[in-house]
């Protein structure tokens, strides 16, 4: 088991993909594609198992099915529609990235809908159980490895990079329910596991401590977001994170990962849903 660092954009520790037992959990994104085909030394996966389908998590799908064709994908039933056909999630990410979307996630490659295998929660794959754990994403799914305890969490467990003590919910649109996402908290948390796997960026040994947080996180800031404007909270988190990360480039790789109008804006929508 191992985390390979796909070097976002050239940067370090901001996007994980897993590989466990031959599987990859999250590939990243189609522009760093390359970084994980050379940590493979160019042997196909065993499958791919995708928490969501955000473009950070999981925009190299298609590309590496086209290069293995017969590679299999576990994703959350209502992702999967969005793999064969992501007209609909390019339509909403453009919203957020605009003329960016090339730069920053590469070439969306539709998935074959033979290759698409979808969760519901509950199952068990690859010796992985399964946790439908929205609040996130509307699509979100948690692994956990059987044989070492290990819970592969995607967004759910926040972000904490390196050389920061700061944990922070990534919170973009459209999907953010708090009392959701804290009812998937207690979903891993019942799993009791030895360790968190964190997409951003590598291992947690102390779960229970660490979900706790997040738990507290995820209210402080949406807290924050209900009573600042988008300016004001922008200002904010900028602060927070240079005040809790060791260095400037640790900080840069945090707001990397949690770009603070994007924070805004899933908490403001979920604000204004209530």
């Amino acid at each position: 088991m191992r985390v390979i660092d796909v070097e976002h954009l050239g940067r370090p520790h901001v996007i994980g993909c897993w590989e466990v037992d031959g599987a990859l959990v999250d590939p990243g994104p189609e522009s760093s594609i390359e970084t994980v085909l050379a940590a493979l030394g160019e042997e196909a996966p065993r499958a791919l198992l995708l928490t969501h389908i955000h473009l950070d998590h999981a925009a190299a799908t298609g590309a590496l099915v086209r290069r293995w064709p017969e590679l299999e994908v576990y994703v959350h039933e209502r992702g999967a529609p969005h793999l064969v056909d992501p007209s609909r999630l390019l339509a909403s990410a453009g919203q957020l990235y605009g003329d960016q979307m090339q730069r920053l996630w590469g070439e969306i490659v539709p998935v074959p809908e033979a290759n698409v295998k979808p969760l519901s929660g509950g199952e068990t794959v690859l010796g992985m159980r399964v946790a439908y754990t929205p609040g996130h994403a509307s699509h979100h799914v948690c692994y956990l490895h059987e044989g070492s305890g290990t819970a592969f969490v995607g967004d759910v467990a926040a972000v904490l990079i390196p050389g920061t003590n700061l944990v922070v919910p990534p919170t973009p649109p459209p999907d953010i329910q708090i009392e959701v996402w804290e009812e998937s908290i207690e979903k891993v948390e019942a799993w009791q596991p030895q360790r968190l796997a964190l997409t951003h960026f590598g291992a947690v040994e102390e779960p229970e401590e660490h979900l706790a947080i997040v738990r507290e996180r995820l209210r402080e800031e949406a807290g924050f977001a209900r009573e600042l404007a988008e300016d004001a909270y922008e200002a904010r988190h900028r602060e927070l994170i240079a005040e809790r990360a060791d260095g400037v480039e640790e900080a840069a790789q945090l707001l990397h990962c949690v770009p603070p109008e994007y924070q805004w804006r899933g908490l403001d929508r979920y604000w204004r849903k209530r």
